[in-house]
């Protein structure tokens, strides 16, 4: 549907190398059978056996820490780890000054040492901590003109390290230090909190959390541990490292829940791969304390509040700027000089990003196709088109302010040229905005864009499974120019429709369009107008002889759909009739003429995307 820090040392670039890219989307039909944890799915390292708290604070911290450990009983069955803003200069007294309160042992962190349940790990000063493989990890902290973001830097390894054993949580400081971190934690199906922001000395910190939407609870710091404990009794929590599957008599409760969903926007969720669904859905569950499929199902139909949120758990938005640098730069190499040879000076380069969450990796295209640009002395226009079936996602992805984490993943020079900085964080420039167009698209359901120089779809398919595979790969196969590129995620291929790509980069996951004899067919079963009635290519085929019949269904569509043109195809892609004027849309390819779209390389695009072009 739907990415890493940069620093000193083995930094959170190194945290990253292992996962997979992600972005917001659907699956496989649920097949309540048991699955394989060597799936493809990502997330699904071995994480520890008990959950591990990331906690993280500025001003006012001392006090937040000192409410939220006196709370905590002496064997809660889980780790913390706390960082707090420190002077680098000056030796810290945290840890000494924590235990007369907290009746766990409390250690200042080691590099190397193993994370235990039961015990407190506090950050040294003038370092950043981490996590990996369950050992804490010290490095030395760097100084630059970008922001010191040490909560953000723990917390984005706890989600890379811990998986859905991750808890955050952000008390009271200035700053937006730890919201993309708990971004990172909700995304691997952790839980996250922050200081209810009435009881925060310095509300900064908690109200750029609680603003990101990111945040699953909201409570002073002496009333997080009650939420803490009777989280870690649920199944979904107590069982960390096992595959915690629905059974055989939870088809009917699943049902349930896709039927909800479903007419909340009109999405069908039941082609997720499982194990990303069971995860996401367990995680809403443990949040509400309910323990029985059947009672979610009941509980989503009182309540539609957490409808919105297991919506918005199920879309996975997850995304960073320029996610895997090297497959950017193999595009501005492999791709980028093929697409502008012998280009005519007006003619727009034009990108598709299906899955675009936030914006992140439209803007970052536009960057590097700018930058190229810019190398080779070119002055071309550039149009991308980055699409999402999330509304929330793509409001944000239209204001194009992002926190200051993002100096993590973007460098100094870029945040120069292509950034202007602005209150807690920077906003997208002019030139890369100019060139990105954001709409609503449903990937699944909706007619895909087409006559594109590149298809960027990036960790999308890592999320569905073989049989809506089967309709998407065709669709971006169609959405290309005969030679355009597909670029895909890292642990993405195009597996089974090798007929259909050569491969121009394996490793980086580019490929070219064969201008195979193959038809590049696009199932046109899976368009529904909402007319309350669906007919597939094959019964308008077989009507094509009673014109007045197809004439009087063709009116009846397009009024209903509020068309203002369009063509009527069958299974074949043939055009059995125009609607209004199509020029702007489908222009006649020269030599022998045909009414198939599907074979005229410069077909144009689909009425209904019009506003988006």
């Amino acid at each position: 549907m739907p990415t890493p820090p940069r620093s000193g040392g083995r930094n959170a670039n190194e945290l990253r190398k292992r996962k997979p890219g992600v972005r917001s989307k659907t699956r496989d039909r649920l097949k309540v059978a048991s699955y394989s944890e060597q799936s493809g799915d990502p997330g699904q390292d071995k994480p520890n056996s008990f959950l591990v708290v990331g906690v993280g604070a500025s001003a006012g911290g001392l006090e937040a820490f000192t409410q939220l450990l006196g709370a905590l009983p002496p064997k809660p069955g889980m780790a913390f780890i706390l960082v707090q803003h420190l002077d680098p200069q000056h030796h810290s007294m945290l840890a000494d000054i924590l235990s007369k309160t907290s009746k766990m042992p409390i250690h200042e962190a080691k590099d190397g040492v193993e994370v235990h349940p039961d015990c407190i790990y506090v950050i040294p000063p003038n370092t950043n901590i981490a996590i990996r493989e369950g050992k804490l990890a010290l490095t030395p902290r760097t100084h630059s003109q970008h922001p010191h973001l040490p909560v953000d830097f723990l917390l984005r390894s706890l989600a890379e390290d811990q998986k859905s054993n991750a808890i955050g949580v952000i008390l009271s400081g200035n700053g937006c230090d730890g919201m993309a971190g708990l971004a990172a934690i909700k995304a691997e199906g952790g839980v996250t909190f922050a200081q209810d922001e009435k009881s925060a000395k310095f509300s900064g910190m908690p109200h750029c959390a609680i603003a990101s939407g990111n945040v699953d609870f909201i409570l002073p710091p002496n009333q997080i541990p009650d939420v803490l404990l009777k989280l870690v009794r649920h199944p979904y929590v107590s069982r960390v490292g096992e595959t915690v599957q629905f059974s055989s008599s939870d088809n009917e409760g699943l049902e349930k829940v896709f039927q909800i969903l479903r007419n909340l926007n009109g999405l069908d969720f039941s082609h997720y791969k499982p194990p990303t669904l069971q995860r996401r859905i367990h995680r809403r569950m443990a949040l509400q304390r309910i323990e029985k499929l059947d009672e979610y199902a009941s509980f989503l139909q009182e309540h539609p509040t957490e409808v919105e949120k297991l919506y918005g758990d199920l879309l996975i938005n997850v995304t960073s700027f320029f996610r895997d640098p090297h497959a950017y730069e193999a595009l501005q190499k492999q791709a980028f000089p093929r697409i502008v040879k012998n280009r005519a000076a007006n003619t727009p380069i034009r990108i598709w990003s299906p899955g675009t969450s936030s914006g992140e990796e439209a803007y970052s295209l536009a960057i590097v196709v700018l930058e190229f640009l810019g190398q080779i002395g070119m002055n071309l226009p550039v149009q991308i088109f980055g699409t999402d079936v999330s509304e929330t996602s793509l409001e944000k992805a239209r204001k194009g302010i992002y926190p200051e984490s993002i100096s993590e993943d973007v460098t100094p020079e870029r945040l120069q040229r292509f950034f202007v900085r602005v209150e807690g964080g920077y906003l997208i420039g002019k030139s890369v905005r100019d060139s990105c167009v954001f709409s609503r698209h449903n990937l699944f359901n909706d007619p895909p864009f087409s006559n594109m120089d590149l298809v960027c779809c990036r960790n999308v398919l890592i999320y569905l499974g073989p049989s809506l595979q089967k309709k998407i790969i065709p669709m971006l196969h169609y959405a290309l120019k005969p030679h355009g590129f597909l670029f895909l995620g890292s642990s993405e291929s195009i597996s089974g429709f090798e007929e259909m790509f050569e491969v121009v980069d394996k490793k980086h996951r580019i490929f070219l369009p064969k201008p195979t004899a193959v038809r590049r067919h696009i199932d046109a079963g899976i368009y529904r107008l909402s007319t309350g009635i669906v007919h597939d290519g094959a019964g308008f085929a077989k009507d094509a002889e009673r014109g007045s019949d197809v004439q009087r269904e063709a009116d009846r569509m397009v009024l209903a759909n509020h068309a203002p043109s369009g063509v009527i195809i069958n299974g074949d892609m043939e055009v059995l009739h125009f609607r209004g004027r199509t020029s702007p849309f489908l222009e006649p390819a020269s030599g022998k003429a045909s009414f198939n779209p599907s074979k005229n390389g410069e077909a144009g695009t689909c009425p209904r995307l019009t506003d988006s072009h």
